[in-house]
């Protein structure tokens, strides 16, 4: 057993992950169990798009909403660079904001992202050092809504359980980021990330992001009917603030066959008629 161990080890050591012999030994391969997660939470489909509606709520109860819609868009490689166009409708003073991301994947790639402000008719470009910062004032970050790269974190099975994967994570690169690690409960049939926490140096968690509901949304792909498992309801909680967003999706597509000219910087200004829709 300890030879097959160590040959296990040997094998996740050449995706750059990191094993945990007996944390379930029913559970596939560590790189298995965080690409499909990966893809689940971020892939599925050859383009996505639908409308996010945004509760902030501070530590005195006190609410603010925020609603838009979004564009997603994969390029042919399975599961890597992908487009995100974001379009926010209210309230008045976000009104026509644009949020634009291209997601290149690969260690040490950083995204672009732009932001449009219309109040101020300024296009800004957002440093890759401010993707965990706020994201419209929320509890959610700028990297929570394209997500983060796999390959920016060595991963570690702890435990699995009837329901499942738990997974630590932790950050090849601990100077760009305020974690020191976090912990992902992957679920077991669809390999949707249902809870995420968030830990500092001294293993105090200090921010979560919880899956609140799945639904099944259909679409065809290839000419063939497809159920795709989609997060329709998620909160995140900052535990030192005492705040939290929930955010709720609606009007979910699929396969829409959205085009690359739509994620362009022409339209930051001038955002397409298929997300303002």
């Amino acid at each position: 057993m300890k030879k097959i161990c160590g040959l296990i080890l040997m094998a996740l050591g050449v995706f750059g992950v990191a094993g945990q012999c007996g944390a379930g030994e029913d559970a596939p391969p560590v790189e298995t169990i965080i690409a499909r997660s990966n893809h689940a939470s971020l892939y599925q489909g050859a383009d996505a798009q639908g409308t996010t509606t945004m509760t902030i709520t501070d530590k005195q109860g006190r609410t603010r909403k925020r609603q838009f819609n979004m564009m997603r868009k994969n390029t042919d490689a399975k599961d890597a660079e992908q487009k995100y166009f974001v379009y926010f409708i209210e309230p008045s003073d976000v009104r026509r904001m644009v949020f634009m991301v291209h997601k290149h994947v690969g260690e040490g790639k950083d995204d672009d992202r732009w932001l449009y402000m219309p109040s101020l008719d300024l296009v800004k470009r957002i440093a890759a050092s401010d993707k965990r910062t706020s994201f419209v004032g929320s509890d959610f970050l700028y990297e929570d809504i394209s997500g983060r790269g796999p390959e920016e974190d060595a991963h570690e099975l702890l435990e699995t359980t009837d329901s499942y994967f738990v997974m630590k994570n932790t950050p090849k690169n601990p100077d760009a980021v305020e974690f020191a690690s976090y912990v992902a409960h992957i679920d077991k049939t669809t390999f949707l990330p249902m809870k995420i926490e968030y830990f500092k140096d001294d293993n105090r968690p200090y921010r979560v992001i919880e899956v609140m509901a799945v639904e099944p949304v259909e679409a065809t792909e290839n000419g063939q009917r497809v159920v795709y498992p989609t997060v329709v309801r998620s909160v995140a909680r900052d535990l030192e603030s005492g705040g939290q967003t929930e955010m709720v999706f609606t009007r979910i597509r699929y396969n829409a066959g959205l085009t690359d000219d739509l994620f362009t910087e022409r339209y930051l200004r001038r955002a397409p008629k298929e997300v303002m829709q």
